[in-house]
């Protein structure tokens, strides 16, 4: 987690024993300490479903399916956020300046928004697929 995410208070907080117990290692490593999964390795790049995309360390939803597009990074991309779900941060490590995307309710890192999106946003949030489960519409 980034040293600002670390100081915004969020309506889920556990202690870290809690979120080890909870998530697996990966999963663990970038919902709570801001890793990034390899390229190419998510099984939730090729989910073309209908359903809701959810956060893996609380289960808040975090994007609608009709929003995810195909951008070639190698991780899940979407290009709108569903209201409320989400909160940003500045991220300037590895000597970049990026914005950080944060689960709302639990505060777990999910990856960075960027400015080369399709329309109608031009958003393009670029997830780690660990950090995110999917649920198929009903």
């Amino acid at each position: 987690m980034t040293q600002q995410n670390d100081q915004q208070r969020f309506p889920i907080q556990l202690e870290d024993a809690e979120w080890r117990q909870r998530l697996d290692s990966a999963a663990y490593q970038v919902l709570r300490h801001a890793a990034t999964e390899r390229p190419y390795t998510s099984p939730l790049n090729n989910e073309k479903r209908k359903g809701r995309f959810l956060c893996a360390g609380c289960g808040a939803q975090l994007f609608a399916s009709d929003t995810k597009f195909d951008s070639g990074c190698g991780w899940p991309s979407f290009y709108q956020a569903l209201d409320g779900a989400v909160k940003m941060s500045e991220d300037n490590s590895h000597f970049m300046r990026r914005i950080e995307v944060h689960c709302a309710t639990c505060g777990g890192h999910l990856g960075h928004v960027f400015p080369d999106g399709p329309q109608p946003t031009g958003d393009r949030y670029c997830m780690n697929g660990v950090a995110l489960k999917f649920v198929p519409a009903e």
